[in-house]
């Protein structure tokens, strides 16, 4: 299933997906979002958290479904296993894609089991040739499966593989390029990696395929210091968006214009106003990075043929 970029966009619906700031739908917010219905462009659930039967997380999500638009991200496929996909879980993610019907589902760049051991974490990738014919056969299973390309999203990472021939960014245009499928940006995830590995985050955000991403997210992290005093970034999505992780948002957005942005907290979650500001800031942003292209816009439909 290869897509032009556009027509990627028509496909995930993304014209149903508004260019605003979205939130992650967590348990403890069902009572208010359905109380107050507060002023949100979408909202996310984690697909592994709703692979039930029936009962009431399947309840309040249809709820929350009816009136949002909805995006699904799955955290357990483990598309970079050197094992076939769990076929089983595949199998249950599918049905609730299929049932929900989500502007967009993805998922991480990543690996989380081997054999019958599952991992609570994603972890890291080589990027070489046959991490590339593994990925990318496994995307293809997925959308295949679900009849719907998905957004892949870019990991958080503490080291890199000395058997890595790419960059994480050349190694992701590969992966769009031959599967059709969308970058999820994480633009958290691009500052954390960078530091912890004494790149440049800006160089890094660059250097991803940028103009394929049909949904950012935007996350908190926790930092500590080694012995040595070297820092160190953890993805813990447990914090509010650091300043420079809003800095690398707005270089998004001055190249690519608007992207529907999704504000994720797992852990240390705030009084639901505390997200609603975040939920605002990115707001702004994306409504400046809308007026910026249409200015230009304008600008370019009235210069003269003969000056362009």
């Amino acid at each position: 299933m290869k897509l032009s970029a556009q027509d990627l966009k028509t496909v995930l619906g993304i014209g149903a997906l508004p260019m605003r700031g979205g939130l992650g739908l967590k348990a403890e917010h069902f009572a208010h979002v359905r109380d107050t219905r507060p002023d949100v462009g979408f909202f996310e659930v984690h697909a592994e958290n709703h692979l039930v039967a029936g009962g009431p997380m399947l309840r309040h999500l249809a709820a929350v479904r009816a009136d949002y638009p909805l995006t699904i991200h799955g955290v357990g496929l483990s598309i970079g296993s050197e094992a076939g996909l769990d076929e089983e879980h595949l199998k249950a993610v599918t049905a609730l894609v299929q049932r929900f019907e989500p502007a967009v589902f993805s998922e991480h760049l990543a690996w989380s089991s081997h054999s019958s051991t599952h991992f609570n974490d994603l972890l890291p990738l080589p990027y070489n040739l046959p991490t590339l014919h593994r990925v990318c056969r496994h995307i293809d299973q997925i959308q295949n499966r679900m009849g719907r390309p998905l957004l892949l999203e870019n990991p958080s990472t503490y080291l890199s593989w000395a058997a890595s021939t790419w960059s994480e960014g050349a190694f992701m245009s590969e992966v769009v390029q031959r599967t059709g499928c969308g970058l999820l940006l994480d633009v958290n995830n691009v500052y954390v990696s960078a530091i912890n590995q004494g790149a440049d985050p800006v160089a890094a955000l660059l250097e991803l395929p940028l103009r394929h991403a049909g949904q950012i997210h935007l996350a908190g992290f926790a930092e500590s210091f080694d012995s040595s005093g070297v820092r160190l970034l953890i993805d813990n999505h447990g914090a509010s968006v650091a300043s420079a992780v809003w800095a690398l948002f707005d270089t998004v957005l001055a190249r690519v214009g608007p992207v529907p942005t999704l504000l994720e907290r797992d852990q240390n979650i705030p009084a639901f106003a505390v997200l609603m500001a975040e939920v605002g800031l990115a707001d702004s942003k994306l409504a400046r990075a809308n007026r910026s292209l249409d200015a230009a816009a304008l600008i370019h439909a009235m210069t003269p043929e003969v000056v362009r």
